[in-house]
Parts: structure tokens; sequence; C-alpha cells
């Protein structure tokens, strides 16, 4: 199970989505306009920080740490000054990124647009870019951001803190990717279906209702654990070592193909955490009366080449259960058998998703929303997005351990977070709302919210 996360201490006042015609097909490669930005790495999706003179990429975190900047033309060149700091502006000194006064030359760039919505900055009349920091083998990318050559480190999105969208097109011509659904942290872990844990976690379930009762209450998306055991795959927390009455992955399943039988309108979508053998999933599928009827295989539908279809279409197609796991494509080559031959979609590869820790259950929290993604294997950021397709955003909102009084208070900023948060840290609108205990704080207030508009 992925597990929960830390909420805020901070009061948050919603940004209003400004809502305004699409943009012609030239405003993308067109000169920045005037505004307040996040100057957002294209390599980390991270945003470029004032850490006390030094310029720093940090996780994205709203209008929090020092993160936003004023941008504005003077004759040829580009300043951008601090939101927190009147006069200071992101700048340089040698080879170092730095904030200076906003009157000196140091604070000059020329700035280019450079493809798919990015930007270089260079200091006027050189060959030097505001630039990330060469990776060493085994870590991450530097915090302290460079002046060096150009290149793929040198590219910037230059994010709107306060972004122009559109209004949701018709029902019938939204596509997935525009959508957003209520999901559900650890959907197993209720405590009405059957044992997920030993006795002392059960004490905090994830969530308070059944598999069957979050359908009915409008849950459209299912993270679930799964564990190899001779049984096959059952639903556990951690270890199903001490679990009394045990669920298997596929009594879960049958209770969502059911569903999706009887109400022939509805999407669905489980996301697999996942710890068994892929023959063992496979036949685990197998056992599940008319999953192959529902079955989504974005990966047969050109999905990659055209971006994600529309979710009338899907539906008209019966293409209304998509899978996924987070185990290792790598991992399943090598022992001959990938779990997308028989329809598992790996993660990687079709989303982007935040990392999944709020911190603990009581307490100061971190709404900072960042990669779950990034460390030293592994670079993609909450921005990445390949030509003709952009992946689904998952977006957690939970804590490492699941207390009531907590969740209620975290779902009700749930809105506030999205967008003031995560929606800049990944330029799209998230489209898995994940929480612990959906029924208590109404985060379906959220998911309407989300459904209202997209963001281009």
């Amino acid at each position: 199970m992925r597990t929960p996360h830390a909420l805020l201490a901070t009061t948050a006042a919603l940004a209003a989505a400004v809502v305004a015609p699409p943009p012609s097909s030239s405003a993308a490669a067109a000169d920045p306009a005037a505004g307040t930005y996040y100057v957002q790495s294209a390599t980390t999706g991270l945003n470029a920080a004032d850490k006390q003179g030094a310029v720093e990429q940090h996780n994205p975190k709203g209008n929090e740490d020092h993160q936003q900047w004023n941008l504005r033309a003077s004759g040829s060149s580009y300043f951008l000054e601090s939101t927190d700091t009147a006069g200071s502006c992101l700048g340089r000194s040698g080879d170092q990124a730095r904030t200076v006064a906003c009157t000196s030359a140091d604070a000059a760039w020329e700035i280019t647009p450079a493809g798919a919505d990015q930007y270089t900055l260079k200091a006027p009349g050189t060959d030097r870019y505001l630039t990330v920091g060469a990776k060493p083998s085994g870590a991450n990318y530097p915090a302290q951001l460079a002046i060096g050559s150009s290149g793929t480190l040198a590219a910037w999105y230059l994010t709107p803190v306060t972004p122009t969208t559109r209004p949701m097109p018709p029902a019938d011509q939204r596509t997935l990717d525009q959508v957003t659904f209520l999901t559900a942290h650890n959907a197993y872990a209720n405590g009405v279906d059957g044992g997920f844990a030993p006795p002392f976690v059960n004490l905090v379930p994830n969530q308070s209702r059944g598999i069957d009762q979050q359908l009915a209450d409008g849950v459209r998306g299912f993270m679930l654990d799964i564990h190899q055991t001779p049984d096959g795959a059952i639903l556990c927390h951690n270890s199903c070592t001490l679990v009394s009455k045990p669920v298997a992955l596929w009594g879960d399943l049958q209770r969502m193909v059911n569903f999706l039988k009887a109400h022939p309108d509805q999407f669905v979508t489980v996301f697999l955490e996942d710890y068994v053998d892929p023959g063992v999933l496979r036949g685990e599928l197998a056992r599940v009366s008319g999953l192959s009827d529902v079955l989504y295989r974005p990966d047969q539908t050109g999905v990659r080449q055209s971006g994600w279809p529309k979710l009338a279409d899907l539906i008209a197609a019966n293409h209304r259960l998509l899978i996924f796991t987070d185990h290792s494509r790598a991992a399943d080559e090598a022992a001959g058998l990938t779990r997308d031959s028989f329809g598992v979609m790996y993660q990687r590869e079709w989303t982007v998703e935040n990392y999944w820790s709020m911190g603990s259950g009581v307490g100061s929290s971190d709404w900072s929303c960042y990669s779950r993604w990034y460390d030293a294997n592994t670079n993609i950021p909450l921005t990445h997005i390949e030509p003709g397709f952009r992946p689904l955003f998952v977006m957690n909102h939970f804590r490492d351990a699941t207390i009531a009084g907590t969740a209620q208070t975290d779902n009700t900023k749930l809105t506030d977070r999205a967008q003031r948060f995560c929606q800049s840290a990944a330029r799209k609108k998230p489209n898995f709302l994940a929480v612990d205990r959906y029924d208590l704080g109404n985060p379906a207030a959220a998911v309407n919210t989300l459904n209202t508009y997209t963001y281009p």
C-alpha cells in the first residue's frame, strides 16, 4: 500500500479559475506575457525557488517557499522579480543562479521560445543559460541551479500561477484525460469486505465502507495492494500474515465487473500496488467472470499516438475497466511474461503520480506536489508529456496513518491543494483524486469542481 500523507497547517484561499477562449495555435510559440509564474524545469518538474539568495530547484509548493516570480519586459530583456521580496530578481552570479537586485545587469534575461511550450533563459550577449546542474551518478539532480550551456537541462516552463482554463466540453465530447474521478486509497482496507491486516492495523482502516458501497457512492478509482500467498493474489496491507478472513483480488474485481454490467454508462479504474508474479496475476484475472468484456486496452487502440479517446466512445465500445500495475516492466520481461500481455497496463508508462505522503496522521503536513517517480534511479516528472500523448495524473492526498478527524479536515481542503499546488506542479488537472475516508469531508465536491473546466 502507498503509506498515507501528512496535511497542511496553512489556511488556503481557493484560486479562482479564469475562463477564456482557447488560445490560438500560435500562442504556444509566442513570447511570454507579463504575469506571475513558476519557473519550472522541463527536466525535473521542480520549481526555481529563492533560498536566502541562492536559487534552487524545490518541490512545487504553491504560493509558499518563494517560488513565484513576476515577469516583466524591458526592451528586449525580461526580468523575474520575486513576489516575496520587492526589488529582488532571479539572476546570476558567476556560474550560479542567484537572486540579485532587479537594477543589476545580472537580473536581465533573453527569454526565447524553445518549442513544446518551453523556453530558454539566456544571459544577454552570451551563450550562458539558466540550467539544471548535471546529475551526479547515483544521485538526484542538484538543488542549486546553474548558469551553463544550452541543451535539455536548460529548458524551462513558465507556468502561470493563475492559469487560464476552459469550460468542460459536453459529456459526449470530453476525453478521458479531461475527467476527474473520486478514488479510494487502499479501497480494500475497509473492515467490511474482510480482513486486510493484523488486528492492530485494522483499528485504523483507510476506508469505512465496502467496495459495493464505494461504487454506489460514486468512487470510480480503486487503489488495491496485492500480495502472493498459496491462495493467489490476496488484498493485504504490507503482509498477509495474521490476517483473518483475507479477500482475494478476483473477488473485488468481480464486484466491479458486476457493477459495470448493471451500470453500462460507468467507467472504473484500478491501481494495483503489485507484489505478485505475473502468472499468478493472470490466473487471478481469469477467475473474474465477464472481465474480458469490459477490459480497456489503451495499448491496442493508438492512445500513445493520438491521445486519450472520448469517454463516451469508451463507454459505447464497452471499454470500461482500466487496470494499472506499479510493477516493473523490466522485471516481468526478465521473468518472461509481461502484464500488459493480458491487459494490465504499467502505470509509469501511462500516468504520472505525486509522492504519496503528506506526512504522519497528526500534526504538521507537507502540501508540496512532486513526482512519486523522482529519485536517483528514476525521473518521470509530473510535467511529463509525449508528442500526441498526455499521461493521466494521479493525485494522492492522504497521510501515513488514517486518523478520522485528520482525514475529514484534509478532505475539506482537497480542492485547494489540487488547484493551488498540484495542478500547476503537473501543468495538468488531476484525473484521479485519491483519498482516505472518502466518506468524510466531502471530497466528491472537489471532483465536481474539477469537472467544470479543463486545463489547456
